[in-house]
């Protein structure tokens, strides 16, 4: 019988950049998600199919497993063969017994959401493969496309947490938090799929703050007991002044200076999801700007 995985998306509020520092940041895990399909076959081979939120399939490879090596046999697109070879070999390395024991496995991955999002394409496969090898998904993650981890913690966990490093080791506590103006929030997509890679190689180029990094600690920790909208916008423009300040990056707001409310980037700047905070629906504001995924808060948080 196939065995089944599944993990879900993920979604910084607060703390983007820094969080590599040891700041504290409030995340959320999404109702989006990809699950895992893993079935052993009597081949000797690794198949391996990606199907989208559209149940089109999006990639198809094969591979091959000898003398503790992987081999790509075929592909559709190289370069998603050559990355998914990386993580095979790092989950032979953590785990050697996974494939030595198997004849041959079927790998059938499945996402209700656009890979373009930036949701967590990469870390929901890492989580998902993790647990189906037993190993743990943060390892993982480090030895493929690193990060602060916080994205394996969204895949894990089933409602909103801080996640923070202590020493480099991931500390995730469960939090309540459920705005009582949650009706005013919409995550907007931005029509460009931001590498966090590259992200948080820029950042690494910049000085530490540590005043910074203490402050939008103390932003993730207000927000937690924040009644007020207005209170809760307020906090969000003064932690998007401080990233701004502290990278050296322009504000999502300076792009939509007509916009009547309050606008915070999330995860890496430039691309992906932003929040929008706005006491009327902005749907059509954006629309008529060209970005036409306009998701509400109940409906995009777990």
């Amino acid at each position: 019988m196939p065995k089944h995985f599944k993990s879900h998306g993920k979604l910084l509020l607060t703390g983007e950049y820094v969080v590599l520092d040891g700041a504290k940041a409030l995340a959320i895990p999404t109702t989006y998600s990809q699950t895992l399909e893993v079935s052993e076959q009597h081949t000797k081979a690794i198949l391996w199919k990606s199907y989208d939120e559209t149940e089109s399939l999006w990639f198809e490879g094969a591979f091959q497993f000898k003398d503790g090596k992987f081999k790509t046999t075929s592909a559709s697109d190289g370069d998603v063969a050559q990355r998914l070879v990386q993580i095979l070999k790092v989950l032979d390395d953590l785990n050697p017994k996974i494939f030595q024991d198997l004849t041959g496995v079927h790998f059938k991955t499945t996402q209700d959401f656009n890979r373009r999002w930036g949701l967590g394409t990469s870390s929901t496969l890492i989580n998902n493969l993790a647990d189906w090898a037993n190993i743990d998904a943060y390892a993982l993650l480090q030895e493929t496309f690193g990060g602060s981890g916080y994205d394996i913690a969204c895949a894990q966990q089933q409602s909103p947490l801080i996640y923070r490093l202590d020493n480099g080791e991931a500390s995730v506590e469960s939090v309540d938090f459920n705005p009582e103006f949650k009706e005013h929030l919409y995550f907007v997509y931005l029509n460009e799929k931001k590498n966090s890679r590259d992200g948080i190689a820029y950042y690494k180029t910049q000085s530490k703050d540590l005043k910074a990094i203490t402050e939008i600690s103390a932003i993730t920790e207000a927000l937690l007991d924040c009644t007020s909208f207005e209170t809760f916008k307020s906090l969000l423009e003064t932690h998007e002044d401080l990233i701004s300040k502290l990278t050296r990056q322009h504000k999502v707001s300076d792009q939509f200076k007509d916009f009547n409310g309050t606008l915070k980037s999330l995860g890496a700047w430039g691309g992906d999801f932003v929040l929008a905070c706005s006491n009327d629906d902005p749907t059509d504001y954006f629309k008529n700007k060209g970005f036409t995924v306009v998701i509400p808060y109940a409906d995009m948080v777990l």
